[in-house]
């Protein structure tokens, strides 16, 4: 099958039903896209699938066939420069164990992509749907809402 994953195509040796999370990690060693539950609740394993937030923990191969998928790894620009919403992050000192982190990313950019310019009501229910171990929602919600500030 192939793949076509942060502008670069891939063929794997995958079935179409097995989940995209373990063909990014175990195949193809993209390891930034994290295992959490297992059954789409927690956010850690979220990719991009045409721009949308996707849990890849649920997502099968045969749906994703054809489509742009993007991981954190694809997150930066090609020179290395880091996407806002990670100097954001950095800056907002939000990584802590850092489980959470790239489904927090992902899931944070996906939302200012739609909605530049989110209300905080907006930011909080956009960002509830991801879990963090530590704690950190305050500085999740500081770092997508500076993030907005610079698309502003």
């Amino acid at each position: 099958m192939e793949l076509t994953i942060n502008g670069e195509k891939y063929t794997v040796d995958a079935k179409p039903e097995d989940l995209l999370l373990w063909v990014l990690r175990d195949d193809l060693e993209m390891t930034g896209t994290k295992f959490g539950c297992g059954v789409g609740i927690c956010g850690s394993c979220t990719v991009h699938v045409d721009g949308e937030a996707t849990r890849a923990c649920i997502t099968p191969l045969a749906s994703v066939a054809g489509k742009e998928i993007r991981t954190i790894e694809g997150l930066a620009r090609p020179d290395g420069q880091l996407h806002p919403m990670q100097i954001a992050f950095i800056e907002a000192q939000v990584p802590q164990c850092g489980w959470c982190m790239s489904g927090q990313i992902m899931t944070a950019v996906s939302f200012l992509d739609e909605n530049p310019n989110p209300s905080e009501d907006e930011i909080i229910e956009a960002m509830g749907n991801n879990y963090c171990r530590c704690g950190c929602y305050t500085r999740i919600f500081t770092a997508v809402a500076q993030a907005a500030g610079e698309n502003a």
